[in-house]
């Protein structure tokens, strides 16, 4: 986290640049360069808010505001009418979660422990929780190449719609069997010796502006997209898979790895899967409700992201499902993200 403070100069940085009209590329790195330490700022809010509301509050505020960035980069995205990058990072921030965040921090800290433990019943109920929500996804595409273009012009946003709900449904569900009727899973005590660095009020602003200034450089961002796509050649399909969670994600794979390296493995595979379940059982289901207030949003995602989704889910729970990782597995799902995003390179 110190020397992501550094990056705190690209903030007036970018809103000088913006304002100057400089080129859509330099903007585009210069607002993600910004976005990277304020991530940073809000997932350390949020983990010292949790000292004074607990740890399982904490916890669900962690995983909440770790997902904020990409919910407020894909809600200006949204507004601004780029379904596809929407969609791209909604895919792209579910498998780097899953295979660069979690093969990360499985390589790392099995280079520094021969292997490492974690909770398997807590894996077991989110690896069904995942394959739940990537069964919600794929339906929808599916009814679109088998049914008419007829019928699919007046159904297909239906569809999204009531799968949205369901999904959405599904997540607060979850939420209360965590928390209540089966909360004893849950009880694994990650707590640190430390204390609060930070009075409960400084933490509460901190994380309102760094939320704030989130929201207006992920403005930029945005605004930036589609001529700096243009002008470097790239599509804007590698950008919203690859790039965009990458750069929302920074924060939370930098605490993955740490956990894993202070041996907490637990931890890194509850921030990994339990970020992509909310990414989409909450994030996705929000954003195609907000699109109702714009142009609808349908959750019809290609073919190339659903196969690359279905497989990350499928490694993810194959290397998982023993209880223990190693720098082997984590290797193997990092080769993984990495034979994908080459491959989405040249879509």
């Amino acid at each position: 986290m110190k020397y992501l403070k550094y990056l705190l100069i690209f903030i007036p940085v970018s809103i000088l640049s913006e304002f100057l009209g400089f080129s859509a590329t330099l903007i585009f790195v210069l607002a993600a360069l910004s976005i990277i330490p304020l991530a940073g700022f809000m997932g350390e809010a949020t983990e010292e808010i949790s000292f004074y509301t607990g740890p399982k509050i904490g916890g669900f505020l962690n995983a909440t505001f770790g997902n904020a960035t990409e919910l407020i980069i894909s809600f200006f995205a949204l507004k601004a009418g780029l379904f596809e990058v929407v969609k791209a990072s909604i895919a792209g921030s579910v498998i780097g979660n899953i295979l660069l965040v979690l093969g990360a921090s499985m390589l790392a800290g099995g280079m520094k422990y021969k292997s490492q433990c974690f909770n398997i019943k807590v894996v077991e109920v989110s690896a069904s929780m995942l394959l739940f929500a990537i069964v919600g996804l794929c339906i929808p595409a599916i009814f679109t190449h088998t049914v008419s273009d007829v019928l699919l012009n007046t159904s297909y946003e239906k569809l999204s719609i009531i799968v949205a709900v369901i999904m959405f449904l599904i997540y607060l569900l979850s939420l209360f069997f965590s928390f209540y009727t089966h909360k004893d899973i849950y009880s694994a005590d990650h707590s640190q010796e430390s204390s609060a660095k930070w009075s409960l009020k400084k933490a509460v602003t901190v994380l309102v502006l760094a939320t704030s200034v989130i929201a207006l450089e992920s403005e930029f961002l945005v605004g930036a997209v589609e001529p700096m796509t243009e002008s470097l050649g790239l599509s804007s399909f590698f950008v919203g898979i690859i790039l965009i969670p990458i750069i929302g994600n920074a924060a939370e794979h930098t605490t993955a790895i740490t956990m894993a390296l202070k041996n907490k493995m637990d931890v890194a595979v509850e921030i990994a899967i339990g970020s992509s379940l909310q990414i989409i059982l909450f994030v996705t289901p929000v954003l195609l409700f907000l699109s109702l207030l714009f142009t609808p949003m349908s959750i019809i995602f290609n073919e190339f992201e659903l196969v690359a989704l279905v497989v990350a889910v499928l490694i993810a729970n194959r290397v998982s499902n023993d209880g223990e990782s190693n720098w082997l597995e984590g290797i193997q799902l990092l080769a993984v993200y990495l034979i994908i995003a080459v491959a989405f390179f040249f879509v």
